[in-house]
Order: structure tokens, then C-alpha cells, then sequence
């Protein structure tokens, strides 16, 4: 027996294997969800509704972004291990608390010395 039908829009997104497969690789990506939207064909809040009332999507999209993620740092980890110096100094920063430390100081290394030229209230005063 046929099912009735039961009128209204069809939904704009199915939670089948094809759809949650481009949800996953969006959140591989670290698409916004307004950016995943786009690229399915819909609006920002029908995704994020979409999502809510698909467990399973929202479930793939943050293993995407989960996975996503762990690539880009073994990527960063192979560009340091292959000597590149600017993602030794960027892990260094984020994984070892190194910091960039500037020491400004006088001649031989003494005291800056400070000279106050004119204070504001003299310049009003002299109509500057």
C-alpha cells in the first residue's frame, strides 16, 4: 500500500550516505557552517537545523573537524622535521611555551634615559 502523502516541502537535505560523506569532508576542511551551507544548496539555518535534527550528521561533521585537524599537525610536524624553520619556531611557540624576547636598552646595555620636552599644557598655552 502507498503512503499518504503527507503535503509540504520536501526536506532540502537527506541524511543518506552521499550527503554525510560531503558534511564529513567540509568539517575535514574546518568549513563554517554558513560555508557548508553554500556548498550544499542551502540556507545557514537550515543546515544548523539540519544538523540538530540528524544526530548523526552533526556527529560526522565534528569528526571531519576532529580529523581535519590531526592532518594539518602531522603536515606541520613533517614541514619542521624537514627543517623548516618557521614551523620549528610556530610548534616551538604553541607546544613548548617559547616566546620572542626584545631587551631594549641604553648605551653599554645601562638605563633608557627619558627627557620630557614639553608637557600638553605648555603647548595649549602657546597656542599650538
Amino acid at each position: 500500500m502507498a503512503q499518504k502523502n503527507k503535503g509540504g516541502r520536501p526536506p532540502a537535505l537527506e541524511a543518506n550516505q552521499k550527503t554525510l560523506k560531503q558534511i564529513k569532508g567540509l568539517g575535514q576542511i574546518q568549513a563554517t557552517t554558513k560555508e557548508c551551507a553554500a556548498v550544499l544548496g542551502v540556507s545557514e539555518p537550515t543546515f544548523i537545523k539540519f544538523k540538530k535534527d540528524n544526530p548523526e550528521a552533526a556527529e560526522v561533521f565534528d569528526l571531519g573537524k576532529e580529523q581535519g585537524k590531526a592532518s594539518l599537525r602531522r603536515m606541520q610536524f613533517s614541514a619542521a622535521e624537514k627543517g623548516n624553520a618557521t614551523m620549528l619556531i610556530w610548534l616551538g611557540k604553541q607546544l613548548l611555551g617559547q616566546s620572542d624576547r626584545q631587551e631594549i636598552s641604553g648605551p653599554a646595555g645601562g638605563a633608557i634615559e627619558v627627557e620630557q620636552i614639553t608637557t600638553w599644557r605648555e603647548l595649549a598655552q602657546k597656542g599650538r
